[in-house]
């Protein structure tokens, strides 16, 4: 990725504001979130979820604005992946129950010990 980057190819939208080496430091940043987002106490994490949705969503919406725009017809198929290998599967990630570790049961001392 370093010596050969990707092609740009349907990520106009987005290299028109800053170069993709930028853009590539939203997805470091949600990850950063999503990762402390993890430890917080049980209830408490949305905020990781959230983060954990920007990166893809927007990477989405720029390969949706290029094919309608006519640059990159193939980039539907891209959007597609991305809203449901990485938005749909967080958005299920963040309806499921979480549980809590109970607490390990305190032993007595034995008597007269």
């Amino acid at each position: 990725m370093v010596v050969d980057p990707p092609t740009t190819t349907g990520l106009q939208l987005l290299t028109r504001m800053a170069p993709l080496h930028c853009w590539a430091w939203l997805w470091v940043l949600a990850g950063c979130v999503t990762t402390a987002s993890a430890f917080l106490k049980i209830g408490r994490d949305r905020y990781g979820f959230v983060a954990a949705l920007v990166p893809p969503a927007v990477w989405a919406i720029a390969y949706l604005a290029a094919v309608m725009s006519g640059e990159f017809s193939r980039g539907a198929y891209v959007a597609i992946w991305y809203l449901t290998s990485h938005v749909g599967v967080i958005m299920w990630a963040a309806t499921v129950p979480e549980h809590s570790v109970p607490k390990p049961p305190r032993t007595r001392r034995a008597e007269g010990g």
